[in-house]
Order: C-alpha cells, then sequence, then structure tokens
C-alpha cells in the first residue's frame, strides 16, 4: 500500500519535472509547446486514474475475500463452541443422574436403618 503512494508520488514528480525542463527547452512555439503539455497532463491523469482504479478494485476484491473468510472462520468457531457446549451439557446431566441415584441410594439405606433400629435421638 505504501509502496503504491511512493510509486505515484514518484510519477507525479518526475512529471512535473519533466515539463520544466521541457518549456526551458522547448524548440516549439507556446502554442505547440501548450497543447502538447495538455497532451501529456492527459496522458499523466488518464494513467493515475486507471491505476487509481486498479488499486480500489483490488482492495475490494481483498476485502470481499477477507469478509468471506472472516465470515466462515466465524461459523466453524461457533459450530465447534455448539459442540463443545453440547458436550459439557451432557456431561452435566448424566453426572446429575449419576448424583440423584447416589442421593436415592443413600436416602433408601438412611430410612432402612432407621427402621431396623432405634431412632437416633439423643437421651438425657
Amino acid at each position: 500500500m505504501a509502496n503504491t503512494g511512493n510509486t505515484l508520488l514518484a510519477l507525479i514528480t518526475g512529471a512535473a519535472i519533466g515539463a520544466g525542463v521541457g518549456l526551458l527547452y522547448a524548440p516549439d512555439s507556446g502554442d505547440k509547446t501548450r497543447k502538447k503539455l495538455k497532451k501529456d497532463a492527459q496522458k499523466a491523469q488518464d494513467n493515475i486514474n486507471k491505476r487509481y482504479h486498479e488499486t480500489s478494485s483490488n482492495l475490494t476484491d481483498k476485502a470481499k475475500k477477507a469478509r468471506v473468510d472472516f465470515e466462515q472462520r466465524l461459523e466453524e468457531t461457533l459450530s465447534s463452541a455448539s459442540h463443545k457446549a453440547d458436550d459439557i451439557l451432557s456431561a452435566m446431566e448424566t453426572k446429575l443422574e449419576e448424583l440423584r441415584k447416589q442421593n436415592a441410594k443413600l436416602q433408601k439405606d438412611k430410612s432402612g436403618k432407621s427402621a431396623g433400629n432405634s431412632p437416633d435421638k439423643a437421651v438425657v
């Protein structure tokens, strides 16, 4: 990007210096020299416009490609995160079910011990 700016600056500087030197050593009349300068200036302007449009088009294409690439990576990341979240939720549900079964077993064991023995009360 900076290289394009330097090239453009060099082109403009060279054109200005060339035009100045051309005026000093011009063998033609003023009218012919002015026409020649106008023609050269128009060529330089057309060249600059062409390069500007090419650069603009290239940047637009690169921006579109970068956007598509970003959207694709974002979709992949979101999909991966969704799958990981599903795996975590599934593991948590499995663990919760195991804990419920253990709790039910402990409750059953506790009530079985309490029914068979005297209540766990403190005697004063």
